[in-house]
């Protein structure tokens, strides 16, 4: 079966709104040339461009996996855009971002998701709690869920934080990867369905799937990095430890379950 991915659009970032300084890598709302405001993620912040090949990633993998995040763009950013800001701190980030960045389409209006008040149910717990335990991501908590109620919908954002092992690639290609952080998982405790999503999910998440998602990473992103020789290399490492992940997916879904029967 042929998946069509669809390719990013590309804007340019023409008006710094406000930092939203909450976020640890300093994102910031941002308008752009197609009249849009975006939460725009810098190149030039603390994880850099690993943070943004994570957020792509897992941005893009949600979406082929039917779940709720906004459109992901690259967002240009040209050399003069740093200069009328007075904050040093933000003018130095924009100077160490010139060029491509990452941008999600902003939410106005959405508020953050509170476990307390909306009530999640089985079926999306487990489809999300299965997402970040293929991913890797440590950050959904309920300190920190990363989760927007919008249009009475539950969106996700900021995937930064997943596939942490690309920091230092350190056993990467280990088949069966443990997952430890996936007890803090905020939506846990309501994942009772996590066997079935499985089995919908591996379907879904085919080998030409994964690969046109990584596909998607630009290359000025892949360079530079110690463990590769080349940026084909690296792009393949990506390719490789996904489509391992999702072979042994049984290992991290029974992790998250016997995590969740430890909850409950």
């Amino acid at each position: 079966m042929t998946h069509s991915i669809p390719q990013l659009r590309s804007v340019n970032v023409t008006r710094y709104v406000t930092p939203l300084r909450e976020g640890g890598s300093m994102p910031a709302i941002a308008e752009a040339d197609d009249q849009f405001l975006y939460v725009l993620k810098f190149r030039g912040a603390g994880q850099g461009r690993k943070a943004l090949i994570a957020e792509l990633i897992g941005g893009e993998v949600a979406r082929a996996l039917g779940l709720k995040v906004p459109e992901i763009v690259f967002a240009h950013l040209d050399s003069a855009f740093g200069r009328i800001e007075g904050d040093e701190e933000i003018q130095d980030l924009l100077k160490a971002s010139v060029g491509l960045n990452l941008g999600l389409h902003y939410l106005s209006g959405s508020i953050s998701f509170d476990p307390l008040v909306t009530k999640v149910d089985a079926q999306l717990a487990s489809q999300i709690v299965w997402l970040d335990s293929f991913l890797l991501n440590v950050d959904r908590t309920a300190r920190n869920t990363n989760m927007l109620w919008w249009h009475k919908e539950l969106w996700l954002i900021d995937h930064g934080a997943a596939l942490y092992f690309h920091h230092s690639w350190n056993d990467w290609d280990k088949p069966q990867r443990s997952f430890p952080n996936i007890k803090d998982h905020v939506l846990l405790a309501q994942a009772s369905e996590l066997t079935n999503v499985d089995e919908a999910f591996r379907a879904i998440l085919t080998s030409e799937r994964i690969r046109a998602i990584v596909s998607l990473i630009p290359d000025e992103w892949l360079t530079d990095e110690p463990a590769f020789e080349s940026i084909g290399q690296h792009r393949e490492a990506y390719i490789k430890f996904l489509e391992t992940r999702i072979t042994n997916s049984d290992f991290f879904v029974k992790e998250a379950q016997y995590a969740r029967e430890s909850l409950i």
